[in-house]
């Protein structure tokens, strides 16, 4: 019974591993087609926040204005293929970015 429950195991993990690389090249795919056409990259407006560093662990708060930023068309966060971009969905619904 615990050869067949870690083989099962085995499987699965195979499993979900592939499944990961395949998403992963649809989106990768998916993402070089539309950058070939141009429409690969896009820009959200975001505001900024500087965030200063107090005494005692605490932070204070500078607002610095709206800004555009450069998002990728893509499923997947910031990675190889995107060199390094947030994807757009993930900036709309996260539209404050603070600097540190």
């Amino acid at each position: 019974m615990g050869q067949f429950l870690a083989r099962m195991v085995g499987r699965g993990i195979l499993w979900f591993l592939a499944a990961a690389v395949v998403v992963w090249a649809a989106d990768w795919l998916v993402w070089q087609g539309r950058s070939l056409g141009g429409q690969g990259y896009g820009t959200m407006a975001v505001d900024r926040f500087v965030v200063a560093p107090l005494k005692g662990n605490k932070e204070q708060y500078y607002p610095d204005g709206r800004t555009e930023i450069r998002c990728t068309r893509s499923l997947l966060p910031e990675g190889l293929p995107q060199a390094g971009a947030k994807p757009c969905w993930w900036v709309e619904r996260n539209p404050v970015v603070f600097d540190r």
